[in-house]
């Protein structure tokens, strides 16, 4: 009965990489100063000839040719008509196109655009996108970076030692949110600890965040969320884009970008990366570096091509990622040096990887077969004091999908197979960890769009060798109670199965024997919630406000309990005894022209069983709020930025104070600001910022850091900041693509 209930919600998933789909909003401005949908507006593309009329909410989607740029020409009666010009790159972004009456001034024709972050009106899923312009708005260096002007993703740091970061969405570790660059799964596996420093966020075009279980279509593995991450494309990137940046810990990067249109059907782009941190930094006097030294190279070389009948694209990624840390004495000749008079980590990591996405269209519109490949290698070696990592991984994807409609495009459906081969194996001490994983999957998801409501249900069947089936019913709806107002509801199933190695890497800062698991389960979980998204006029400008709850329930799940015994971090399977809950609502509005203000509230509860009762997981706060002001001058000479977030209470672990007796103990409040200054001056941008400005920081992060290898050495309690003040600086060069006249 539940499987039918699924099937009969029915929900939009988003659009292909292989669908050049426009979609758009056509409104009508009238006399009295009222605006409302168009309906039967005709919306054309002045070469290809090809158009649709808009619905009766004003909406319409239009497949754009194989051949662009082109010229949108959008007409009703009754309204001056009005073109705007679309590229390739048009299908990531909503259209909101105003025609104003015939009775106004005829010189104000339209009104167009985009927002650097914000909740797209055209998707069914809860999918907020931050453009290259939110990017812009903090220093971005690397992935981990990227969230900082965000309050639906938080980003933490593991630990006092590797100074890795790792990303939580819903107060659920970020192994259970699938992360894709393009719709190709990325940052799993060997990768999911210290991956988020091997992607540059200047390389990045946009972030796509899709709050709740995922599409079918986009594989099994989403559990509280999906990030998709979108490069900047060969034919419309910068041709040369140079940035560099530079802090006062003695953190120095620099960042080349660079596309080329070979002809008509062909175009790349290289993306270069090098990174250094040369400074041996000890500002808290506990003879740790508070932030490891060492270098990162990367390097991602893609090919795009664009026929009449088909288009592919593919390409390399490469990188390296060297880390030394610890005490300030250790350096990395002293790893083979024993017996070792200091305490050092040391983090090796190399990674491989080939990409292609093929897409055949079809004789009709929204016709289209599209399949995507990955290969992947990844190697990791780490040495955390007398500890030990190593880890190897081997991975092949395949994702083959068949897009269709019935009768008219209102039915669209999507059917594919997939297929994951998987050879990872992990030492870490003397516990042993290998596995050949072979899980062919094959999906089906049909999509209704009517005036107000549209609906996507889908499900998924996946044959692991190792642990047998795994069937995944997923369900999303979106119904436009006004043309301002959407209501969004989505649930469904996903799995994974856990690396609880290199998962909980860091938590080899420690002294604490780990009690590995007596046997490797699937994590299953159902994640059911909503959003409510209303837009209005605040201060005669327009704002909007989302609010959402999301529960996820889990069948399955391997915790780590750090509560149960001082001396052991032990690992285990809880059945149906976890679950986390989380609240947000956002509210942005302008109160003056170019001053933008986001602020934002969120509740997290995330409880499972520890030391036998249920208790919120460690090292999350309940509560956090969040500021962002932005603002640019007229003339976008100057930018300014500022991000403050305050964050509530976590729980600590029991054993923080080495008294087992007392269970609770909570962090203090704390807040953290960041601001930047950003001058533009034609082809050169300069930026000078400042991150934790309040210069707050964690007192005393590692414990018995006067002896490294005793039995209370523990780096891994870590709930605030332990960087102080960071103020830092950089330059953007770009050199734009010279666009061809229409």
């Amino acid at each position: 009965m539940k499987i039918k209930l699924f099937i009969a919600l029915l929900c939009h998933c988003c659009s292909m990489a292989t669908n050049a789909q426009l979609k758009g909003l056509v409104q009508g401005f009238d006399a009295a100063g009222t605006k409302k949908p168009i309906s039967l507006a005709k919306v054309k593309l002045l070469q290809s000839k090809s158009g649709v009329l808009t619905k009766e909410d004003g909406t319409f989607e239009l497949v754009l040719p194989k051949t662009l740029p082109d010229t949108l020409i959008i007409s009703a009666v009754g309204y001056v008509p009005d073109s705007i010009p679309v590229n390739k790159n048009d299908r990531f972004i909503a259209l909101d196109i105003i025609l104003y009456s015939e009775k106004i001034l005829p010189e104000v024709i339209i009104e167009y655009r985009k927002k650097s972050k914000g909740i797209s009106k055209m998707k069914t899923l809860h999918v907020e996108e931050l453009t290259s312009a939110e990017l812009r708005k903090a220093a971005c260096c690397n992935l981990s970076e990227s969230f900082e002007t965000n309050a639906s993703v938080d980003v933490n740091i593991t630990d006092a030692v590797s100074g890795a970061k790792k990303i939580r969405m819903m107060g659920l570790d970020g192994v259970y949110t699938q992360i894709q660059m393009e719709n190709i799964p990325y940052l799993r596996g060997l990768e999911s600890s210290f991956g988020l420093n091997s992607l540059p966020g200047i390389w990045i075009e946009s972030i796509q965040i899709t709050k709740g279980t995922g599409t079918v279509v986009n594989g099994y593995e989403s559990m509280a969320g999906l990030v998709n991450l979108e490069l900047k494309k060969p034919s419309e990137m910068e041709q040369l884009f140079v940035n560099g940046y530079q802090n006062i810990f003695g953190r120095s990067e620099l960042n080349l970008n660079a596309g080329q249109v070979i002809n008509e059907k062909w175009s790349t782009g290289t993306f270069a990366h090098a990174s250094s941190v040369y400074g041996n930094i000890d500002h808290n006097n506990d003879n740790f570096r508070d932030l490891p030294m060492g270098d990162n190279l990367a390097l991602v070389n893609r090919w795009a091509y664009q026929g009449k009948k088909m288009k592919s694209q593919f390409g390399l990624n490469l990188y390296q990622d060297r880390k030394v840390g610890g005490q300030t004495s250790f350096k990395r000749e002293n790893a083979n040096v024993w017996p070792t008079d200091s305490y050092g980590l040391l983090i090796n990591s190399r990674h491989a990887d080939i990409f292609a996405k093929t897409g055949f269209f079809g004789k009709r519109p929204y016709q289209s077969l599209g399949i995507v490949y990955n290969l992947k290698y990844q190697e990791l070696d780490g040495l955390f004091g007398l500890r030990n990592f190593a880890g190897l991984e081997k991975r092949v994807y395949i994702n083959a999908i068949y897009d269709d409609y019935i009768g008219t495009t209102d039915h669209r459906f999507k059917v594919g197979a997939s297929f994951v081969a998987l050879d990872i194996s992990q030492n870490v001490d003397t516990l042993r960890e290998g596995r050949k994983e072979l899980i062919p999957g094959a999906f089906f998801e049909y999509t209704y769009t009517g005036s107000r409501l549209t609906a996507v249900a889908g499900a998924r069947y996946d044959q692991h060798n190792l642990f047998g089936g795994q069937f995944s019913p997923r369900a999303h709806l979106k119904y436009a109670l006004n043309e301002l107002t959407d209501l969004r509801i989505t649930g469904g199933k996903g799995w994974r199965v856990p690396n609880y190695m290199i998962d909980n890497i860091s938590l080899l800062a420690s002294s604490k024997t780990w009690i590995a698991p007596s046997d490797i389960k699937p994590e299953i979980s159902w994640n059911i919630g909503g959003s409510l998204v209303h837009e209005m006029r605040l201060f005669q400008n327009k704002a909007g406000i989302s609010v959402d709850f999301y529960h996820t329930f889990f069948e399955n799940q391997l915790v780590v309990d750090r509560d149960t015994n001082f001396n052991n971090i032990i690992f285990k399977n809880l059945a149906n005894s976890s679950f986390s809950n989380a609240f947000q609502t956002e509210l942005n509005f302008s109160p003056i022209k170019n001053f933008e203000i986001r602020l934002a509230y969120k509740f997290l509860s995330v409880k499972a069983v520890y030391d036998g009762r249920v208790q919120q997981q460690v090292m999350i706060p309940k509560h956090r709020g969040f500021v962002n002001l932005a603002y640019h001058t007229r003339n976008k000479r100057w930018e300014f930025d500022l991000t403050c977030s305050v964050y509530g209470q976590s729980r600590l672990p029991s054993d923080t104070l080495f008294d087992q007796n007392q269970k609770e103990q909570f962090s203090p409040i704390y807040p953290m600001v960041n601001g930047q200054i950003t001058h533009v001056y034609k082809k050169l941008e300069i930026y000078l910022g400042g991150e934790n400005v309040t210069n707050f920081k964690q007192q005393n992060p590692i414990i018995g850091s006067q002896n490294p290898f005793g039995q209370n050495f523990d780096a891994t309690n870590i709930w605030g900041p332990i960087m102080g003040i960071t103020i830092y600086g950089g330059f953007r060069f770009s050199i734009a693509r010279t666009k061809k006249k229409i």
